[in-house]
């Protein structure tokens, strides 16, 4: 028989059937709300803290208390987890504007990561239409309102892409519809300015701190969809995919439409960095 999936929600441990919140809740009723997406890789929640920070401080933003210490989270993230017995997951944390205070509510689901086949061929992408709002608010926070991504993914899979890049009001390229971008054109990496309307990922820190080490420049900056198509290669990233080839754009080859080499050497840095992350995994703590 197959085990009982347990999540937490708002102080208690529960079979996932068991998990109720109010219909009169604002985080139900208006969007008033936050989450993380996390991917846990051989028992290790990778990049934790930042994953932490990052909800932290968009509640301050959006005025929403925190029911529990950044601390408090993470051990109860943890907890949910070893209650599950699962080690290659991916971790949702939602944090939601309830009718008594803050609602938390943490679930874990296994993860399936695509094939290496996958990884080598890369992501086609089309161009969404629908538009970011790169003066809002809602561009520097994971808000649970994510009809803008899930529309623009949507169109992306009815004509069978993978990803859907989303511009700002200026033309510009933003991001995707569940990923940062980023394309080199000669020795230069280049990824849109958070300005622009972009979320600042935490795969997208990880990818600076690599080419630092690397010594690869990146440049922030505003691009268009011609630099993205003109470039030699492109990848995505997120939490969960973390490093993905984008070898095509409307059905045009980006570069000669195959895997490029900063591409592949990011990718492999990034394994490489989840392996040496998870020497000690939460379950041995």
């Amino acid at each position: 028989m197959e085990p009982k999936k347990i999540v937490y929600l708002n102080g208690k441990f529960l079979k996932a059937e068991e998990a109720l919140i109010s219909a009169q809740d604002p985080g139900f009723l208006l969007g008033l709300g936050l989450f993380e997406t996390m991917r846990c890789f051989q028992g290790r929640i990778i990049h934790l803290d930042w994953h932490l920070a990052r909800i932290k401080n968009a509640a301050k933003l959006i005025h929403l208390d925190l029911p529990l210490t950044a601390a408090g989270l993470k051990n109860k993230i943890i907890a949910t987890l070893r209650l599950n017995q699962l080690q290659d997951v991916q971790v949702r944390l939602t944090l939601w504007k309830s009718l008594s205070g803050t609602g938390v509510f943490i679930l874990v689901k296994e993860y399936s990561p695509f094939t290496r086949q996958k990884y080598q061929r890369g992501f086609s992408a089309v161009v969404s239409s629908f538009r970011q709002d790169e003066n809002s608010l809602l561009t520097r926070i994971k808000s649970t309102n994510r009809l803008i991504f899930n529309l623009s993914l949507a169109q992306a899979k009815k004509r069978a892409f993978d990803e859907a890049i989303i511009l700002n009001h200026r033309g510009l390229i933003t991001e995707g519809a569940r990923s940062n971008i980023f394309f080199r054109s000669g020795n230069t990496l280049f990824t849109p300015a958070l300005s622009n309307g972009c979320l600042e990922g935490i795969t997208r820190r990880v990818i600076f701190n690599l080419a630092k080490k690397k010594q690869i420049k990146i440049c922030e900056g505003d691009f268009t969809l011609e630099d993205l198509q003109s470039a030699e290669e492109a990848f995505l990233t997120n939490s969960l995919i973390g490093v993905m080839p984008l070898t095509s754009l409307e059905n045009k080859a980006i570069g000669n439409g195959k895997i490029g080499k900063t591409s592949k050497s990011f990718l492999e840095a990034y394994l490489l960095l989840l392996k040496n992350d998870t020497k000690k995994n939460i379950f041995t703590i």
